[in-house]
C-alpha cells in the first residue's frame, strides 16, 4: 500500500536517495518505500493529470512533497559524469489543472506573482517533461460573479481542447502499436 500524500523530505530520505541501491540498509529501503512505489506509478503512466488550487501564489505543500518523492537520481532522472542531468520522463504527457483566486493572466497586475507555473514547469522539466500543459481556472475568488463564470467556461473550453488533442494522440499511438 502506498501513501498518496508523501512525507516531507528528511535527512534519512536524502541519505537513502543518494546511497547506491546495493548499499542501502533495510532502514533506507523502508524510508524510500513510498517514494519507490510512487515513482513506479508515475513511470508506468502514459499521461499524468494533476489538479490543485494555488495557495499563496504557488503549489500546495503536499504537492511539493510529491515532487520531492518522484525526483530521484537513477529513477526519474540520471546524473551524468559531466554533472548534467537527463530526465527519464520525456515520453509523458502532463496536464496541470489549477484554480486561482486572482487573475494572473497576461496583462493582469498580479501576473508577476504566479510562482506556481514556473515551479511546475521547472520541476517537471528536470525529470524530462519539457512541455506540460495547463488549464487554469482564474479568477475564482477575488472577482465578480460574471468573471468567475467566464473563468469556468474558459477552463472547460481549454480542458475540452486538451482532451481532444490527447484522444487523437493516444489513438495514433495505439494504431502504431497495433501495426
Amino acid at each position: 500500500m502506498t501513501e498518496d500524500v508523501q512525507p516531507h523530505v528528511s535527512a534519512e530520505f536524502a541519505q537513502a536517495t543518494y546511497t547506491p541501491k546495493a548499499q542501502r540498509t533495510e532502514a533506507m529501503h523502508r524510508v524510500l518505500a513510498s517514494s519507490d512505489a510512487m515513482c513506479e506509478r508515475v513511470l508506468a503512466a502514459d499521461a499524468l493529470v494533476y489538479a490543485m488550487p494555488m495557495y499563496n501564489w504557488t503549489i500546495p505543500s503536499t504537492f511539493k512533497t510529491f515532487i520531492d518523492a518522484i525526483t530521484r537520481t537513477g529513477v526519474t532522472y540520471d546524473l551524468l559524469e559531466n554533472g548534467t542531468t537527463v530526465g527519464r520522463m520525456v515520453d509523458k504527457k502532463v496536464l496541470f489543472i489549477t484554480t486561482r483566486g486572482a487573475d494572473l493572466r497576461g496583462e493582469s497586475p498580479f501576473a508577476w506573482m504566479d510562482a506556481m507555473t514556473p515551479v511546475l514547469k521547472s520541476s517537471f522539466a528536470f525529470i524530462g517533461v519539457d512541455a506540460p500543459q495547463f488549464v487554469d481556472a482564474q479568477p475564482l475568488q477575488f472577482s465578480d460573479e460574471a468573471s468567475r463564470e467566464a473563468a469556468l467556461v474558459r477552463a472547460h473550453h481549454d480542458l475540452d481542447a486538451v482532451v481532444a488533442q490527447w484522444a487523437k494522440l493516444f489513438a495514433n499511438v495505439k494504431q502504431t502499436e497495433m501495426a
